[in-house]
């Protein structure tokens, strides 16, 4: 399981661009002009940190639209195969 604390979640806000933030933080530390550098740092943060989950919404409606496990966090649903 994840380390909650570790997570980062990835949102865009009109006007600011991409964030990246913990998921108990109220405001992220830097905005990215795309998504992908939100979520490459994002990818770095947590890796440094111990592992764990970072979360991707969709831009229109923040809605979840992917998690991945960073190493060495434990993936409690691994693909098959």
């Amino acid at each position: 399981m994840s380390n909650q604390k570790m997570d980062r979640i990835v949102y865009h806000r009109p006007g600011k661009g991409w964030g990246n933030q913990n998921v108990d933080a109220t405001k992220p530390e830097k905005y990215y002009p795309t998504q992908k550098d939100a979520y490459d740092a994002a990818k770095e943060i947590v890796g440094r940190n111990g592992g764990g989950e970072v979360i991707i919404t969709r831009r229109d409606n923040g809605q979840i639209r992917e998690k991945n496990t960073i190493p060495p966090g434990n993936d409690t649903y691994p693909p098959k195969g």
